[in-house]
């Protein structure tokens, strides 16, 4: 008992005395995310063409990530079939939207609520970046921007969705919407699910200070279908995507509960997919 009393008197000790690291940390941090946010907007207003926009946000996003160290590995991409795809993940923090715009190639784009669309800077950021904006309080309005998403997928278009919607302060994967899925199922391409770990570290839902380390994002296999059944093929995918997910993510199974703390969404890491 003495010595687990010494020993956190030790852990305190040294939390006060790296406190002013921590904080000279996230102030760097911050520093970085407004140098290499602020060069991304203003090439990305100016440029033409939507991949080179994208480009430059995928850049920027790998900048940023490596200058404030969390280094970023993508591993198994070869799984990213070359054409048309939409790519499902789970959610562990705000730095995500920045992850996937870092690990992917340019020709994804995102779906995000419509409430974005309206906030100064970031709007037109996310406008010029190709993003997909859902309505998701006003029915009708929300049917309208389904339908518009899923032309732009018919037409080609690789999206990227976080199924769940937002995330919570602890670890786990919570239920999938459908919206993904059923964009997939209608517009006849393949579901790719996608893990992403470490970025719950580096930027914590329970609003601590920022952490250095690296982030890995992982591409697993494209969703294999086992119906043709076109009323049941978005449930099928939803599932099985989920099941992939939460195999190879090794985190507890939420889809069962219902959190008292979800993390309120922000605008590159939430994604809207229930329309």
């Amino acid at each position: 008992m003495p010595f687990q009393g010494s020993h956190g008197l030790v852990t305190a000790a040294l939390r006060i005395l790296l406190a002013p690291v921590r904080i000279a940390y996230g102030l760097y941090v911050l520093a970085v995310f407004f140098v290499t946010g602020s060069c991304a907007f203003a090439l990305t207003v100016i440029l033409p063409g939507l991949e080179r926009r994208r480009a430059v946000a995928r850049f920027s996003s790998l900048a940023f990530l490596w200058l404030a160290g969390m280094p970023l590995t993508v591993r198994s991409a070869s799984h990213l079939p070359r054409g048309q795809c939409v790519v499902v993940s789970n959610h562990a923090s705000y730095l995500d939207g920045v992850v996937f715009t870092a690990a992917l190639p340019p020709r994804f784009g995102f779906v995000i609520k419509r409430e974005m669309a309206g906030v100064p800077l970031a709007g037109l950021l996310l406008r010029r970046l190709g993003s997909e904006f859902v309505e998701r309080f006003n029915r009708h309005q929300g049917a309208a921007d389904a339908r518009r998403m899923l032309r732009r997928a018919v037409e080609g278009n690789s999206l990227v969705f976080f199924p769940e919607g937002t995330f919570t302060r602890t670890p786990g994967l919570l239920k999938f919407h459908t919206g993904a899925f059923v964009t997939a199922a209608r517009a006849g391409c393949p579901v790719v699910p996608a893990i992403v770990r470490g970025s719950r570290r580096a930027l914590s839902p329970q609003g601590k200070l920022p952490r250095p380390g690296r982030i890995i994002v992982e591409i697993l296999p494209a969703v294999a279908l086992t119906t043709k059944d076109p009323a049941t093929l978005p449930m099928d995918l939803r599932e099985r995507s989920r099941e992939a997910i939460l195999r190879a993510l090794g985190e507890p199974d939420l889809a069962g509960s219902h959190p008292h703390d979800p993390a309120p969404e922000r605008p590159a890491q939430s994604l809207e997919q229930d329309a």
